[in-house]
């Protein structure tokens, strides 16, 4: 077994965690206008224009970013809106 000195490696060490990531919320056939903004309001406790302005990006534009931060925290968030029937993914921010 051959044992090479750590500062003979090229290696390069990046957190799986790294970020930002995203909460994203999808435009789907089935859940209402009026409950998704529901759901933002009692959920991340937004105000009611913004809660209105993301269900109008999620029914438009086919998906709104509803959160940002840390890996876990998103990853929370989005089997949250899961629970609530609404389907949503975590991406890394670009």
């Amino acid at each position: 077994m051959v044992t090479l000195p750590l500062e003979d490696l090229d290696v390069e060490l990046t957190a799986s965690t790294a970020g930002p990531w995203q909460t994203v919320v999808w435009n789907d056939p089935v859940n209402l206008m009026s409950y998704v903004v529901h759901v933002f309001r009692e959920y991340f406790g937004f105000t009611s224009e913004r809660a209105h302005t993301l269900m109008l990006a999620v029914h438009h534009e086919g998906h709104a970013i509803v959160a940002e931060g840390a890996r876990e925290q998103m990853e929370l968030h989005a089997a949250a809106m899961h629970d609530y029937g609404l389907w949503a993914t975590v991406r890394e921010a670009p």
